[in-house]
């Protein structure tokens, strides 16, 4: 029998025209209680009770002039009844009952990752509609969080002779093991995203299934912690026999290892998880300038191969058996990965001096020094695998390619020279520059020198072609930068000029700086350019407009190091202060770490922080972490 049924069949007696109270029904009724049980509890509903409430059918107003004239005679208990009956039965989840799609759509206006949270214990649906993963990489992409290759795998590609073991079994074909190991995903495990748009084809690499929320909790808890927090892992201290025997010239840092070049010809390497110092590298005979790490794993780059995919530069090496396995040599040679899988020709290089490796099990780590040669060394046994010479004066800078064991040197003695640091030889020696050779960047397969006799030039490292000459800077240069089709190069005449790297062409030129140009980043991703100078400004620029953005007074002496992400910007001064300061406004966040006497080095990488400084005397090496605790 339906509500109507039950209620009666009667017509409601309008009231009259006096204030006299209006006639009630005389049969027993739920909605018409009389004096007798007002104010007691209510009966059970009977269903037997016919329903006049059910003939108004079709006639709106006369069925609320019946509802409104029941209320009126109910007491403020009966009334609280009333309303506790009908409170549910109108409540509506709106986000169960839309299409999952719309309903994601709707959350992904959500941009405070809190309100998530709480969204996700209302229910069971809100908890899978907020766990999808799609969701969390709109969030991603909000805060400006980027994962990369490392971050979507969790370990580095081909690390351990698993890996290579796996690929075995596709066969010698390069490019089918990628797209078969894909598939194989593809069957194995559902998409990553159960409703948005987000979907495995996303994912480079086939053993691991990456989990935008994971790594969105990881990197939000890190900027927290960045803001005002962190906690230092190790510091040491080293005593300074002589003045400049400690000082610390170059650093490269990844998510393994801190490594430190000091101007006593020792090279300290830390462990970036624990801060503990592992070993310490001895072989220079005089200062290192410059370290560049290589870390393991990665997959074959594009550039000179035979028709294994592997590089087709010279004989294999004849070096022991373990420092072959380090290098990747006695590894399968077909494991150049295609550009249709995520393979990227023109990567530019990482502000911390590392490379993405081209599959070796061991991280390499190579340095230039003052003794004239290049060596190259095995992290994890600690031994030095080639000493290269062929420069005549200091090695002043070095980098290494990404996914390819090719490393470019630049020199005192005017030339850059590019090696083979898997097979120990040199490949070509690049003529050009007048003058020292002071500083150099990789993009792909291009390189960009600055040197002291004012020219920036572009290379082809592949043929060792002069692309570009650019001219403009009337003074030494001492910081460049390349990043896809842009250079940057700042020196001493103080103004920096941001040059087209397929024409030649001077661009802008941005001024500022009352001194030295000694630091500088690029980058086309975020559009910006951080310039600092010895005046101890950092100035920061669009790219679009080639406007100032921010100028800022961040140090009262010579700005040592800098580097910015799409969140944070972090510089080191000779004032002894590490500050940090947003990078989109300018402002000031804080300081890192204690005031000291000087600053030489600080590298920052997701969550790790490397601070080189002189305190009290004594070279400090300090390493912060601002990494959340693991749930």
């Amino acid at each position: 029998m339906t509500l109507d049924e039950r209620v009666g069949s009667f017509m409601p007696i309008v009231s009259p025209p006096t204030p006299a109270p209006s006639p009630r029904p005389s049969f027993p009724s739920p909605f018409y209680p009389d004096s007798s049980t007002r104010n007691t509890s209510p009966s059970p509903y009977d269903p037997s009770i016919p329903s006049e409430f059910s003939n108004l059918t079709g006639n709106p107003a006369s069925r609320k002039q019946y509802l409104v004239s029941i209320l009126h005679e109910c007491s403020p208990a009966e009334l609280r009844f009333i309303s506790q009956t009908i409170t549910p039965m109108l409540k509506r989840d709106v986000l169960t009952e839309l299409p999952a799609e719309l309903a994601l759509h709707i959350l992904a206006y959500v941009d405070d990752p809190r309100t998530l949270a709480r969204a996700s214990q209302v229910c069971k649906r809100w908890h899978d509609l907020v766990s999808d993963d799609w969701l969390w990489k709109v969030l991603c992409d909000t805060y400006s969080f980027r994962a990369d290759t490392e971050d979507k795998t969790g370990t580095k590609v081909l690390e351990d002779d698993e890996s290579w073991d796996e690929m075995d079994k596709f066969g010698s074909n390069p490019i089918d093991p990628w797209l078969t190991a894909r598939d194989r995903l593809k069957r194995q495990e559902p998409s990553v995203s159960h409703w948005g748009p987000y979907s495995s084809d996303e994912l480079l690499l086939p053993r691991t299934q990456f989990s935008h929320q994971e790594y969105f909790r990881r990197a939000y808890g890190t900027m927290l912690n960045l803001r005002k927090g962190g906690s230092i892992l190790r510091a040491h201290r080293m005593p300074i026999p002589t003045p400049d025997s400690g000082v610390i010239t170059s650093v490269a840092l990844d998510t393994e290892w801190v490594v430190v070049g000091l101007a006593n010809s020792k090279i300290h390497m830390f462990s970036a998880i624990t801060g503990v110092l592992s070993r310490t590298l001895v072989g220079h005979e005089q200062g290192v300038w410059a370290v560049n790490l290589v870390c393991r794993g990665g997959y074959w780059g594009r550039g000179e191969m035979d028709e294994d995919g592997y590089p087709d530069d010279a004989d294999d090496p004849v070096v022991p058996a373990g420092l072959k396995t380090a290098l990747g040599i006695d590894r399968p040679r077909r494991m150049r990965r295609p550009a249709s899988v995520g393979g990227d020709s023109s990567k530019p290089s990482d502000i911390c001096c590392t490379s993405e490796g081209w599959g070796q099990p061991n991280s390499i780590i190579v340095s230039a020094s003052c003794d004239k040669t290049l060596r190259v060394w095995d992290a994890r046994s600690g031994h030095c695998i080639y000493v290269l010479r062929g420069h005549t004066a200091t090695v002043r800078c070095a980098r290494v390619l990404h996914n390819r064991p090719i490393a470019v040197t630049g020199s005192r003695d005017s030339t850059l020279r590019v090696w083979n640091i898997q097979k120990g030889v040199m490949l070509r020696v690049l003529h050009g520059h007048t003058a020292s050779v002071r500083c150099l960047d990789v993009c792909g397969n291009k390189v960009v020198s600055g040197s002291y006799d004012t020219t920036c030039r572009i290379w082809d490292v592949d043929t060792g072609e002069c692309l570009r000459v650019l001219r403009g800077h009337s003074h030494q240069i001492y910081s460049i930068a390349i990043d896809g089709n842009l250079v940057a190069s700042g020196g001493m005449d103080t103004i920096v000029r941001v040059w087209d790297a397929t024409t030649g062409n001077c661009v802008a030129q941005l001024t500022g700086h009352t001194a030295l140009v000694c630091q500088l980043q690029l980058s086309t991703t975020t559009s910006l350019l951080a310039t600092g100078g010895s005046d101890g400004r950092v100035i920061t620029f669009s790219l679009r407009s080639f406007s100032a953005l921010q100028r800022l007074a961040a140090h009262d002496s010579s700005v040592t190091s800098l580097q910015f992400d799409a969140n944070f910007l972090i510089t080191g001064g000779n004032d002894g202060r590490v500050r940090v300061f947003e990078t989109q406004n300018g402002m000031y966040v804080r300081d890192l770490s204690e005031r000291c006497e000087s600053v030489w080095k600080v590298a920052y990488k997701k969550g790790t922080c490397a601070i080189m400084c002189k305190r009290a005397g004594k070279t400090v090496i300090e390493i912060w972490t601002f990494k959340p605790k693991e749930r």
